[in-house]
């Protein structure tokens, strides 16, 4: 065959494909073969004519002879692109990246257009697999062959746009590399905007920024962004906002981030950011109850801040709120299942004072949820003060001997720390091993001198002690305790004893358990011998302050001593209908209170209802028949109300019982 029909055969394959006769193509290229083995168009329209015939290897193998041939002419490589693109096989994707690298190669000093086209075909390839690194590199090859083309201003701000939308999914599980490229688009894209300002500006400014909040590494590009957006911005609290967030979950507060509370509250004063931020500020100047409210106040409006749940619980745990400190750490652990939240330090130290409070509680379930905390920190059985946490949770649930077990360890790995000396102070403490306990506690202060739990329970060892001379140093600790920890309640109610017990000073007990009861409303001890003191002091108005507080805030059924004690003091001074109301208060929180039902049945008499004051005697009798009081009373009440025969059989009744009980022989 000669050259002129080799080129009349390679015409006549190309009809033959032009008219979908791919048989037919084959027969002429096949021809064309026999006479020359290494013709390139040849094996590119047996490659094209297999593929339509669906003989997908005898296609890949003529266009890869092809391209073995000719390595650096497109037609092949073309034909090979397309080739791979109409496969269903998964596994041509890797050749095909391959492909399209090639042919971006052929095109780059040619025809820009199609290594436009090329490229944006690769791109999508990379972004199908999550390959993002790669489509972050070809991207930015994309582009910055655009910008040596002398391409607009807004085309290129589009591309770059464009290329946060490939790589958005990728923070999830990003390289640095990805990462960096990731946030040069952005700084791209939000310098490349028109017009500036503008709302699809600001709204990208609000993206950039807070992708750079994922990354913690990331603060002085954060810091830089959120202050460029406010130059921009001045009204819009949304980076300030995000600034805040990051310096509240960063732990350390320095005095720029003080300023930027400061700040985001002038701007917004309802800022749950710049709430949680005063909160902190209070935290730190130790001004508890205030920190509180505002850390409270603050997360109902920024409730996804695992750091500001941290603080809130440190605060409340600071006034000893120990349940309420339990629930922020459970709402702190929650925010950390969110994508906001960051940071296995946060986790740990969360659980550790979750854990603390769940001890302070002291009962077994808590111990028991304390123990389970502890289990949840990485790396606990290291941490030498989490172990001593641990064995005060097997000390509340009673387990002596794994408690210590771990106080021996500690003691002989960690002798210098304060812990281990407390935590063996502790289980002394509990097994009434006083003289022992004061040693532990001796060297537990010796080592931290400012806690003032240990100045406490050494405070209450020598309370506890048989010999009486330990009294005045009992005093001393109580009120080191109470000068570092004035919300320390059960230290003022011990110093309260002091004073009325000991030393007969009734007015400085009522003033310390007066502290003591405002410090824990729960503590009804105090509440009760701060009341009595303010009756033997004279001082009614103190006492009625106090009981008019407990019962206004009471629930039905609870504070029955505050009932109780308001009621009496109605029925003193002459109010019996007040008593009546608050004596019945008493009864719902305890319905089988004798002496109550006795002082009812009083008040109702004073009020000059009789039948529902016989009613009250007799149930006082019913429940405690030792009361001769109240037998007396319904008899005398019967023979108010004319039942004479009733009220000499009760009369005769007492007189069994007590021959010489005057009142009953004179009714």
């Amino acid at each position: 065959m000669s050259s002129k029909e080799v080129k009349a055969a390679l015409k006549n394959a190309r009809d033959a494909i032009r008219n979908k006769e791919y048989k037919e193509a084959l027969k002429h290229c096949k021809a064309v073969l026999k006479q020359e083995k290494n013709n390139y168009n040849a094996w590119v329209f047996i490659g094209v004519a297999a593929a339509e015939l669906e003989q997908p290897d005898q296609a890949k193998g003529a266009y890869k002879k092809a391209i073995e041939l000719e390595p650096n002419q497109l037609l092949a490589w073309q034909g090979l692109a397309n080739f791979y693109e109409k496969s269903n096989q998964t596994d041509v994707k890797g050749d095909l990246a391959n492909v399209y690298h090639k042919l971006l190669e052929l095109y780059e000093s040619g025809d820009k257009q199609k290594w436009c086209d090329v490229c944006n075909k690769l791109v999508e390839l990379y972004h199908q697999e999550k390959k993002y690194l790669e489509v972050a590199e070809t991207w930015q090859k994309l582009i910055k062959m655009k910008q040596e083309e002398g391409a607009e201003k807004a085309e290129l701000h589009q591309l770059w746009k464009k290329m946060i939308q490939l790589l958005k999914d990728s923070t999830q599980n990003q390289d640095n590399k990805t990462e960096q490229l990731f946030l040069t688009a952005f700084e791209h894209a939000v310098n490349s905007a028109d017009p500036i300002p503008g709302e699809d500006h600001q709204n990208l400014y609000k993206d950039f920024i807070q992708c750079l909040s994922k990354f913690p590494h990331e603060m002085p590009r954060l810091t830089k962004a959120c202050n460029d957006m406010m130059a921009l911005y001045p009204t819009v609290s949304y980076p300030l906002e995000v600034l805040c967030l990051h310096f509240i979950q960063s732990g350390t507060l320095s005095e720029e981030a003080l300023c930027c509370f400061s700040r985001l509250l002038e701007m917004d004063t309802s800022s749950g950011p710049g709430i949680i931020g005063f909160g902190i500020k209070c935290f730190q100047e130790k001004k508890y109850k205030e920190a509180v409210k505002s850390l409270t106040e603050g997360l109902q409006k920024t409730s996804k801040c695992p750091a500001a749940w941290h603080y809130l619980a440190e605060a409340q745990m600071k006034i000893h709120k120990h349940r309420d400190a339990v629930l922020s750490c459970n709402q702190g652990l929650e925010a950390l299942q969110t994508p906001e939240g960051p940071s296995l330090r946060w986790k740990n130290l969360i659980l550790q004072l979750k854990a603390e409070a769940l001890i302070k509680i002291a009962d077994a379930d808590a111990a028991e949820e304390a123990i389970k905390a502890l289990e949840q920190i990485a790396d606990a059985s290291s941490d030498p003060v989490v172990l001593a946490i641990r064995g005060q949770a097997y000390l509340n649930k009673g387990l002596l001997d794994q408690a210590s077990k771990i106080s021996q360890e500690l003691l002989l790995s960690h002798p210098d720390l304060a812990e281990s000396h407390a935590l063996q102070g502790f289980i002394h403490y509990s097994q009434k091993n006083y003289e022992q306990a004061e040693r532990s506690f001796l060297n537990a202060i010796e080592r931290k001198a400012e806690t003032a739990e240990y100045h406490q329970y050494l405070g209450l060892t020598y309370w506890f002690m048989s010999d009486e001379t330990k009294k005045g140093k009992a005093l001393t600790q109580f009120l080191k305790a109470a000068k570092l920890d004035s919300y320390l309640g059960s230290v003022f109610h011990y110093l309260g004893n002091y004073y009325r017990d000991i030393a007969g000073d009734r007015s400085r007990a009522r003033g310390c358990y007066k502290k003591a009861f405002e410090l824990d409303g729960t503590d009804e001890e105090s509440g009760i011998a701060a009341v009595d003191l303010s009756v033997e002091l004279g001082d009614m108005d103190t006492a009625l302050s106090i009981l008019n507080e407990v019962t206004q805030k009471a629930s039905t059924g609870a504070a029955k001593w505050a009932w109780l004690h308001r009621g009496l003091y109605y029925l003193r001074t002459g109010q019996p209908s007040q008593a009546v109301a608050d004596l019945q208060a008493a009864l719902r929180a305890d319905p089988k209170d004798a002496n109550c039902w006795e002082s009812l049945g009083e008040a109702y008499l004073s009020r000059g209802s009789y039948a529902t004051a016989l009613k009250s005697f007799r149930k006082a009798s019913e429940l405690n028949p030792a009361l001769v009081y109240s037998i007396y009373k319904a008899a005398a009440v019967e023979q108010i109300l004319g039942k004479y025969e009733n009220a000499i059989a009760s009369y005769q009744q007492i007189l069994k019982k007590t021959e010489d009980y005057v009142p009953a022989l004179k009714g």
